[in-house]
């Protein structure tokens, strides 16, 4: 068969036998081997169970994208078994994982050694344990995201319609999943030029992507509408915005304070109070935190206490208007504190965030279920737990064997960059035209991953372990050529 599909070549050719063959044990060991040290799965306080709570009143809506609390529903339809939803997500996200590592075999056909130690590298990688572990979306956009670039390569290299189709489907249901998705449309719009098909085919394939998303953003500003007459299409973005203002604006001294218009001087003046009392109290040890969430979930911080103020007179409204209503005002105010202080703002929150990402922090994964040994009475009702206490084998709830994490991912980054620049330097995107497509597919996902990651949104190991994979296999392939070449030329 000179051209087989991805699923003959895996399980037909006789030379990635010992590849499955090793898959398959290793995958059980692994799971029966941790599934005995951690009996019960793994809760981030408040994530989770915002989760659960959607998926148990079925909303259409909540802080969270719905994605992940439709699929723990749906799952629920077979069975309530935490250690079943557990072992479900570490065999999707293995089977995502390998998609990608076997397509890379068969594109690139790396040497014998590239492909042991990168097989081995993503096999025998225990983050996934303990990423699959927890009842969050991580895992399960995590697995979309590896499954969305795998259609990607194969879009470049081998199109077809189908192949149009599935990655559509899937792009969409990572959207649901997380909003870090709203940048791969963009990602997919380079592969599609890259790809050896119609140009007519290529808009429609992308078109079609749109349209899946903007129908899911519209809907959402819809149902937003309804509850707090505010057309969003998610309040994050206006907390996420104020959030990381204020991270650049407690540095700025008291007499540079700029007048606020009007309609922010409120706000405004209950976080100049916060800041003159917090910034520097021991009391507040959170405000050591760098470029983090804080602010967005601290009871007793201000954009929280701001918006708890605008409901005095409607104590029963639901949390969700709330959070919704005062979004747009939020956003609004957060923009215009970075544009006053713009330097600030860059010190202070971008070049922390920048140095996040060279390094994520383990952050929850720290701790097995974020060091509380409970869980809420929906986890209990949901999972049909006995007590609400949960247990290891271990002695407490550490877990140190992730702390050489952001050591990796830091190397890797380098590695990655050096193989790149040997690559290019070697003009190897002459002597193997396909991975030089490859490469930029990479470069453009890295760069815009970046940008969305250091501006956007929070950093932490487990939100960037898409691009750490994808940097890290194409870094085994980058290195494999720049040996090869360097090995040629002595």
């Amino acid at each position: 068969m000179s051209n087989p599909s991805l699923r003959d070549y895996i399980f037909k050719d006789p030379s990635n036998r010992p590849y499955v063959w090793t898959a398959v044990i290793g995958i059980i060991v692994q799971l029966l081997f941790f599934k005995y040290l951690y009996p019960f799965a793994s809760y981030i306080n408040g994530d989770s169970y915002a989760y659960m709570q959607t998926a148990h009143e079925n909303l259409s809506i909540n802080t969270y994208p719905v994605g992940y609390s439709m699929f723990i529903r749906l799952f629920s339809v077979f069975t309530h078994s935490d250690t079943a939803l557990v072992v479900f997500q570490y065999l999707m996200l293995q089977a995502s994982i390998l998609s990608l590592v076997f397509t890379l075999f068969y594109f690139y056909h790396p040497h014998r050694y590239t492909r042991i130690g990168l097989f081995g590298f993503m096999l025998f990688n225990p983050v996934f344990l303990y990423l699959a572990n927890y009842v969050s979306s991580d895992t399960l956009f995590l697995s979309l995201s590896l499954t969305w670039i795998t259609l990607l390569l194969w879009i470049i290299y081998r199109p077809s319609r189908k192949l149009m189709i599935y990655h559509a489907l899937v792009l969409f249901l990572a959207f649901t999943v997380r909003y870090n998705a709203l940048y791969y449309p963009l990602i997919a719009g380079i592969a599609f030029l890259l790809s050896r098909q119609s140009f007519l085919q290529k808009v429609v394939g992308l078109a079609v992507c749109v349209i899946l998303i903007g129908s899911f953003i519209q809907y959402n500003k819809y149902k937003y509408y309804e509850i707090s007459k505010k057309s969003i299409f998610t309040p994050f973005t206006g907390w996420q915005m104020a959030n990381n203002a204020m991270y650049a604006y407690k540095f700025v001294p008291k007499a540079e304070r700029k007048p606020v218009p009007k309609k922010y001087q409120v706000l405004d003046s209950m976080i100049r109070e916060y800041f003159d009392s917090t910034v520097g109290n021991p009391r507040h040890p959170e405000e050591n935190l760098v470029a983090s969430t804080v602010y967005m979930w601290t009871p007793g911080a201000p954009l929280r206490t701001y918006m708890q103020n605008q409901f005095k007179k409607d104590s029963t409204a639901p949390e969700l208007k709330r959070w919704a209503t005062v979004a747009p005002l939020f956003e609004e105010y957060g923009k215009y504190i970075i544009k006053q202080y713009p330097a600030t703002f860059a010190r202070f929150y971008l070049l922390p965030n920048a140095l996040k990402y060279y390094a994520p922090p383990v952050e929850f994964l720290e701790f097995y279920s974020t060091g509380v040994d409970s869980v809420h009475p929906i986890a209990q009702i949901w999972f049909e737990y006995k007590s609400n206490k949960i247990d290891t084998k271990f002695k407490d709830f550490k877990v140190d064997i992730l702390n050489y994490y952001p050591i990796l991912v830091g190397t890797m980054n380098v590695i990655f960059f050096l193989g790149m620049i040997g690559f290019l330097v070697l003009q190897g995107y002459k002597q193997q035209p396909l991975m030089g497509k490859g490469l930029l597919l990479v470069v453009c996902l890295w760069l815009t991953n970046f940008g969305f990651s250091v501006f956007a949104s929070p950093i932490a190991l487990r939100f960037q372990m898409f691009p750490i994979l994808v940097m890290t296999a194409f870094a085994f392939l980058f290195m494999e050529f720049v040996i090869k070449e360097a090995t040629k030329k002595e």
